[in-house]
């Protein structure tokens, strides 16, 4: 949780990068290394994502720090969008074009493949104008494609070049034994799943009247019992009970809805 949230008031440094731009201040490629070097674990732990696709570790952190430095130098700061929003489709389209430059592990139509080059520059478009993911739909009406078209073309994305499982990889314990690939599969990066639901429901909560937005943060921030709730609202338990309900079931059918 302290990664995620560390990266909560990054856009003041990119504040102060604006202010250096525009008054040719000689620090500026200063200000500007610190927040490459700030968000370094983000390319890493965005590259541990496309690991074990048959290419090596250190290769994908190289290829998301460049993503990562991309981000950075095209990142308005002044559009008032999160960085986060920005900078992980950006550098995991980054990611993607180098997997892409690669032999397609199953046969995929020419359209579709079309279709997938398109995805990463729109989603990264997308992202800085939302300030969130896109949703298939969106970049559907961004590209001007039926929708189907779209999830096909997201879900071919992860059509890249195969490779045995039986590949002798270096582990990650401290005297780096040599594993089959197979044995090293199955990790989860909890931790950008996190940043993605967060991104996803954001707007969500802020299109909620007042009264159930408090609701809730009393309820999973402040941590408070429904009876304290209740007391708080002037209502009763049973009340809050149903409120809470209502409100995370819509929630949950909005947030899946596309």
């Amino acid at each position: 949780m302290t990664r995620v949230n560390s990266y909560d008031d990054i856009e003041a440094a990119f504040e102060e990068l604006a202010r250096a731009d525009e008054t040719g201040e000689p620090d500026r490629n200063m200000v500007r290394e610190k927040i490459i070097e700030r968000c370094l674990p983000l390319a890493e732990h965005i590259a541990r994502r496309f690991a074990g696709r048959g290419e090596s570790f250190d290769d994908l952190v190289q290829v998301a720090r460049l993503g990562l430095v991309r981000a950075v130098d095209r990142f308005e700061v002044s559009r008032g969008s999160p960085f986060l929003s920005f900078a992980v489709p950006t550098i995991m389209g980054e990611v993607r074009r180098h997997f892409r430059d690669y032999t397609w592990a199953v046969r995929v139509p020419r359209r579709t493949k079309e279709i997938q080059v398109q995805l990463s520059s729109t989603i990264e478009l997308l992202a800085q104008r939302l300030g969130r993911m896109p949703r298939a739909r969106e970049i559907a009406e961004e590209l001007d494609i039926d929708l189907l078209e779209v999830t096909q073309a997201l879900i071919a994305s992860n059509a890249y070049q195969a490779s045995s499982l039986d590949t002798t990889l270096t582990g990650d314990d401290s005297d780096n034994t040599p594993l089959p690939k197979a044995e090293t599969l199955g990790g989860i990066e909890t931790d950008y799943e996190l940043i993605e639901q967060r991104l996803a429901v954001r707007p969500l909560l802020a299109e909620l009247p007042d009264r159930e937005r408090r609701l809730l943060t009393m309820r999973f921030f402040e941590c408070k019992t429904q009876t304290q709730i209740a007391e708080d609202l002037g209502v009763s338990q049973m009340h809050v009970s149903r409120m809470l309900t209502r409100t995370l079931t819509r929630l949950r059918e909005d947030a899946l809805r596309d």
